[in-house]
């Protein structure tokens, strides 16, 4: 049987009105439409946007993450010729199409680097940022463009760690399982950059940061690992993430002695609220998962569904796919769509391909074909940047279906679950859910539709 051979009927359709809503949470956090309103002073907190962009002599710009062209491209468009100068540092594995988006005549600079993990590409990107911050003064703006993927993107390891040292800790909190802000509190303070301490490099001028959240809560510490922004965690607390998650005693011994001579008092603290340098700085969210999942509802509603919201995705993929599974089986009015967004983690057991949101899918999809055989559920679980994992998967559908057509197809489910093989089944199966880079990125978003 060929991939997809038995996806036909209702859930073909499903799967369309699955797409259609994707596309309209995607749109719904256009960077440059988001910039656009900041720059505006129409966003909430930005107010002063407008002012500080009219009164700076000479305009410079960072744009770190997976945003980073688009959100550079909006700025450059409005502040025209005051920009001296500009770097927008792009996800390595697509420089192309993040370059597409800026003009030949543009003034911004484009570095690739790389994500999940860093490497010397974004040990390189950080290194020409700071140069370019060499040249600021007082007098001058500096704008800061984070979106998600900057802390991977953009790396500087602190006197006495090496990017290996830095490389090693990444791999090893990633494959335990570490939430985003556990992973971005050892982050910082292994980091000559994150934490705040990017703000000390910028020769006293006038700091605008305009932050495109993928963190829940939308907490500025963590989103990029707080370029810009105060940190309210300390070495004490990166000691505690390593311990709690059993990486401690694997954590290269440069990483181990910094971190206790740290706490010892040896190395300064990252940014704390009582700094003077934070009167210089305004930090501005311009759109997060909230402003997805509200353009959801409403689509979904316009559809003819009836939306219904569910919690915050949160902690280990397996659970997250079980428990919605659970909750769409008990669902017995027509036409629901059940959204939900947030950051799944996966503790990574096996060697297979995949990524959180194909995780998710495919425990999803065991369960429902075990519960729920003849019920009408269809769902799709992807990440809004259109990348899961290390994989050119957005995500994947998950049906009731799913696991008959990856028998068919010679893969079993439950043995890729368990090696974390997501990607290759679903490929087998013909359900993964490609997209391409999107351009944007809120975290990931879940979609559910019942009795369609």
């Amino acid at each position: 049987m060929s991939p997809g051979t038995a996806i036909q009927g209702s859930e073909t359709a499903a799967r369309a009105d699955l797409q259609r809503l994707y596309r309209a949470a995607i749109d719904a956090v256009d960077p440059q439409i988001l910039i656009a309103r900041a720059l505006a002073g129409e966003c909430a907190g930005a107010a002063d946007v407008p002012r500080l962009i009219a009164e700076a002599p000479r305009i410079f710009l960072l744009a770190v993450g997976k945003a980073s062209a688009a959100m550079a491209r909006a700025i450059e468009r409005q502040i025209g010729s005051k920009l001296a100068d500009a770097i927008a540092v792009v996800p390595k594995r697509e420089p192309d199409e993040m370059r597409s988006l800026l003009s030949p005549r543009s003034k911004v600079r484009v570095f690739p680097a790389s994500h999940p993990i860093p490497d010397e590409s974004s040990e390189a990107a950080a290194h020409l940022a700071c140069a370019m911050l060499l040249s600021t003064t007082p007098d001058d703006l500096l704008i800061v463009a984070l979106s998600g993927g900057a802390s991977a993107m953009f790396t500087m390891p602190a006197p006495g760690i090496s990017l290996a040292d830095k490389i090693a800790i990444n791999q090893a909190l990633l494959k335990a399982g570490a939430s985003i802000r556990e992973l971005n509190v050892v982050r910082k303070h292994l980091s000559a950059v994150k934490g705040g301490r990017l703000l000390q490099r910028c020769r006293g001028a006038r700091v605008l940061g305009l932050i495109l959240s993928d963190v829940p809560g939308n907490e500025l510490a963590t989103i990029g690992s707080g370029l810009t922004a105060v940190d309210w965690s300390t070495y004490g607390d990166a000691v505690v993430v390593l311990k709690r998650l059993d990486v401690w005693g694997r954590a290269p011994e440069a990483v181990r002695e910094f971190l206790e001579r740290a706490i010892a008092g040896e190395n300064s603290e990252t940014l704390k609220s009582n700094d003077p340098i934070l009167k210089r700085v305004t930090n501005v969210i311009v759109g997060d998962s909230a402003l997805a999942l509200n353009q959801l509802e409403i689509t979904a509603a316009a559809m003819g569904y009836h939306p219904q919201r569910w919690k915050e995705m949160h902690r280990e993929a397996n659970n997250i796919g079980r428990a919605l599974a659970e909750y769409m089986r008990e669902i017995t009015e027509e036409r629901v769509c059940v959204i939900a967004g947030g950051e799944p983690v996966v503790t990574v057991h096996g060697n297979g391909r995949g990524g959180r949101a194909q995780q998710c899918a495919l425990a999803m999809s065991i369960e429902l074909a075990q519960t729920c055989a003849d019920r009408q559920i269809a769902a799709l679980f992807a990440g809004t940047d259109g990348i899961d994992g290390p994989t050119d998967a957005a995500g994947a559908f998950a049906s009731p279906t799913v696991v008959a057509r990856g028998a068919a197809a010679n893969v079993n489910a439950a043995v890729a679950l368990a090696r974390n093989d997501a990607y290759n089944f679903f490929k087998a199966s013909g359900d993964l859910f490609i997209t391409g880079p999107t351009g944007t990125n809120v975290s990931d978003i879940f979609i559910g539709l019942v009795n369609y």
